[in-house]
């Protein structure tokens, strides 16, 4: 059995003394594993890291062994390294993928928006507004997505304020009424590119995490969610108040 494919590393795990099982996200096999052999070597070692870009020839004997990689660097977001909220961005991303994507399926506009969203993160300071709406399309891509085009109580599609969280729809502060305190908060960055400040971008954050965890992580064996994503979210934290992108 053999493929050959690009995509983004994911992750990294020591496997014996020189080895190490290395996950992908590529465009046309998903989320695959393999062995690599001498990973451990100057010549590999470096371009062994999460987010790297490679070139990647998978072999085994069966289809469903973990077989081995073969693997050729494309473009490197080492340099992420010396900015921590770039380096916490690409870590959530990388983090979320190996937690949500089942193995060995092909997911072709979340791959092509995923690797947009790297290649931003290394070279743009706008990004944080692309990763939550990656990770609206995260959701929606696996099946748990929110309907926010119009409000859930009256039919209309402005003044939209809340999204449900039994039914994922967004709700008009009038169709909210007395139950406003019980709804998540619809920030419009959710669903718009325009400017936003750290507050608005950490609510959105606040209504994808929401799905992240009572629905998604559900499905998958109630496993928490990655500790990257929070420390993502604390980094944001941090910043002044001031318009994103």
């Amino acid at each position: 059995m053999e493929w050959r494919d690009q995509g983004a590393i994911i992750s990294v795990r020591h496997h014996g003394e020189t080895a190490a099982i290395v996950e992908v996200f590529t465009e046309n096999q998903g989320r695959h594993a393999g062995v690599v052999r001498g990973a451990t070597s100057r010549k590999v070692a470096p371009f062994l890291q999460p987010g790297g870009q490679v070139d990647v020839t998978w072999r085994a004997r069966l289809n469903e062994h973990l077989g081995a990689f073969t693997i050729e660097p494309v473009q490197s977001r080492a340099h992420v390294m010396g900015n921590p909220l770039a380096l916490a961005g690409l870590n959530a991303v990388c983090a979320l993928l190996q937690f949500s994507l089942p193995e060995r399926e092909s997911h072709p506009r979340l791959y092509a928006t995923s690797i947009a969203l790297l290649d931003a993160i290394a070279d743009t300071p706008d990004w944080p507004l692309d990763y939550l709406h990656w990770e609206v399309l995260l959701l929606d891509d696996l099946g748990f997505g929110m309907d926010l085009t119009e409000c859930a109580v009256t039919g209309a599609w402005h003044d939209l304020a809340y999204v449900s969280p039994k039914t994922g729809r967004a709700v008009s502060r009038k169709g909210a009424g007395k139950w406003a305190h019980r709804l998540l908060p619809f920030p419009p960055c959710l669903n718009s590119d325009a400017s936003v400040g750290v507050t608005d971008l950490i609510e959105g954050l606040r209504t994808t995490g929401y799905f992240l965890e009572n629905s998604l992580a559900p499905a998958l064996g109630n496993r928490p969610l990655p500790d990257a994503r929070a420390r993502l979210i604390d980094r944001l934290g941090r910043l002044r108040a001031r318009p994103l992108k």
